[in-house]
């Protein structure tokens, strides 16, 4: 069924990846269709209420021109005076009712924008916290961001004016022609004639300009994901001496982005150049052969009056139509890389089956487990193993045997190819994977703080944590002494990723947060690798009050923190090649006894 589902996805998403950006993101925002069709109608509105002034000015004109005989007056008001009253009247309301639909629309397209960044940041980040590990591995943290805040900004943009510049240009258009047909039906084809050329040039930039800010988006992912990498390796860049370095292999991502937008603002300056010269066209034919019109008493001076006003309302909007189709190609640009993440399929599946906390017995067993990173040879090949409930048991093993990897695996970070591993006699894939979770509490080797206090950090994952239940977790985890040493103590901002405390400070804080979140599963993995001795033997005495009646597993290179386990299994090349207490594997004389051996300094 899982397979099934994966496969289904596969499919739906290829489909998606297919469909222009526009009909992607108008898919995404089904459930903004009424604010979308009322800031549509304030912005159509908004056209024709200023394109009435030209209208007005013609009426005005034949009023000066024929005075009783106008259109006014044959409405039956021919008084000059009152006629000029009316379309003073007129004008007026025409004002107050452009200015009220401008203040609508623009209140509604700009809302609209910021409702569609906010909750299309949160789904693309909610979407990406459920994907695999995997995923992460392939992608850098740059390119991530990029999407996230980037590329989402860059929709907003043409959401907040972009959108309604193209829906007044054609509300123009429809209007206007509409008028030069009704008005001078013998010169509005000429007038009018250059339309179709602009409209076709249009969508020939729009193709053109589509591929070039395709490239610019993939250029910026590039100089992001190496600010962002430097800026995490700055201790690294600076204790090498290979600021210079860095600086000329940024200048080479920064050039590249530049070249690709260059590319990309070489086509698009050209569009309102050539755009001015086909109005030039119609402009020139209207005021050539509409003032003959005129004067030979075809048309009235009024009608070319408003006739000549409209055609220049319908020039400024087309030649800012280069800048709003530039907007919409950098927009649609972004909205593909957003939508493709959005389309990502979720190779884990989350599970059916709920699992309490609170009736956990934490027996886990691995069977017949085969699992290979993409790409990569098996690290873990036909696996079996029993983690008795309330047990410690401890792995060991050369760099890259595969013991991380079955934390990883035990937490559902990644799926088993082959095999079943099973809590409480429940299938993993079976279980509810937040409830799986929930149940297990990892302290890992590369302990990672967030920027926020001390007590934050120690509540993470258990935020209703009290202050007292936060200081007893640290007192459990040896850690309340040196908080209290630290300059606003629980309160002392411990910097991004923890940077302000010393590598056993950080651990301890682990270890504090794993205590809070009293889980029945506890995973060791390397806990005391980057600390001194005397560390050690502090967090060696918080771990033995810690593991009492739960389920835990130790995964550690130095072999004189796990000599008290239950049970220890030695791991080579993804098996298990030796198991049993301390004493038993010695007295074995394999593996175990020889990296004992080394590591206790007896040969």
């Amino acid at each position: 069924m899982a397979v099934a589902t994966v496969l289904k996805s596969h499919r739906l998403s290829r489909r998606r990846n297919s469909a222009h950006p526009l009909q992607r993101l108008l898919e995404y925002g089904q459930q903004y269709r009424k604010q979308i069709w009322l800031a549509i109608g304030c912005s159509i509105l908004n056209k024709l209420f200023d394109l009435a002034p030209p209208a007005l000015i013609g009426i005005a004109v034949d009023v000066v021109v024929k005075q009783q005989d106008s259109i006014i007056a044959q409405l039956g008001i021919r008084d000059v005076f009152g006629q000029f009253l009316i379309i003073s009247l007129l004008t007026v309301i025409i004002w107050i009712l452009e200015s009220a639909f401008e203040y609508a629309y623009a209140q509604l397209w700009r809302n609209l924008a910021q409702n569609i960044q906010h909750n299309l940041r949160l789904d693309a980040y909610n979407h990406l916290q459920d994907l695999e590990l995997a995923y992460f591995e392939e992608r850098s943290t740059g390119g991530l961001m990029s999407i996230l805040s980037d590329d989402i900004n860059q929709l907003e943009r043409f959401l907040d004016v972009g959108a309604n510049d193209i829906i007044q240009v054609v509300t123009t258009v429809i209007i206007i022609g509409g008028a030069f047909f009704v008005l001078a039906p013998s010169v509005a084809w000429m007038a009018l004639s250059p339309m179709p050329f602009i409209l076709w040039g249009s969508f020939a930039f729009q193709r053109l300009l589509a591929p070039r800010y395709a490239k610019v988006r993939e250029k910026v992912g590039y100089l992001n994901a190496r600010l962002v990498n430097n800026l995490s390796g700055i201790t690294t860049i600076k204790s090498f001496t290979a600021e210079n370095y860095e600086t000329s292999r940024l200048a080479e991502d920064s050039e590249a982005y530049r070249q690709s937008n260059a590319k990309a603002i070489k086509l698009s300056a050209a569009f309102v150049p050539l755009i001015r010269m086909l109005i030039l066209v119609g402009f020139t034919a209207l005021l050539l052969y509409g003032g003959m019109a005129a004067v030979a008493g075809k048309m009235s001076v009024g009608t070319y009056s408003v006739l000549v006003f409209l055609i220049q309302r319908l020039l400024w909007p087309l030649t800012r139509l280069g800048d709003t189709f530039d907007q919409y190609q950098r927009a649609m640009a972004s909205t593909n890389r957003v939508m493709d993440l959005l389309d990502t399929p979720i190779a884990i599946h989350p599970g059916n089956t709920p699992l309490p906390v609170d009736t956990v017995r934490g027996e886990v067993q691995f069977k017949d487990v085969t699992f290979a990173y993409k790409d990569r040879f098996p690290v873990i090949k036909n696996l079996s193993l029993n983690i008795p409930a309330g047990k410690t048991i401890a792995i060991v093993g050369s760099t890259g045997s595969g013991k991380s990897t079955l934390v990883k695996l035990l937490l559902r970070l990644y799926e088993i190819k082959t095999g079943t591993i099973t809590l409480d006699g429940i299938d993993l894939q079976d279980l509810k994977l937040q409830d799986l979770r929930r149940c297990i509490g990892l302290v890992s080797q590369d302990v990672f703080l967030f920027h926020g206090t001390v007590a934050e950090n120690i509540a993470y994952g258990t935020f209703d944590a009290t202050e007292q239940e936060i200081i007893t977790a640290a007192k459990v985890a040896e850690a309340h002494e040196f908080i209290l040493r630290l300059p606003q103590g629980y309160e002392t901002i411990v910097g991004e990723r923890g940077q302000k405390l010393s590598g056993g400070q950080r651990q301890r804080i682990a270890i504090a947060r794993a205590v809070l979140k009293n889980p029945p599963i506890l995973i060791l993995d390397e806990a005391t690798s980057a600390v001194d001795n005397e560390t050690e033997a502090a967090i060696q005495r918080s771990l033995e009050r810690i593991i009492v009646d739960r389920t835990t597993i130790a995964i550690a290179h130095r072999l004189s923190t796990i000599r008290n386990a239950d049970c220890i299994y030695v791991m080579e090349h993804g098996q298990l090649v030796e198991s049993g207490t301390h004493e038993e594997l010695l007295e074995k004389d394999g593996i175990y006894a020889s990296l004992w051996r080394v590591q206790s300094g007896l040969r």
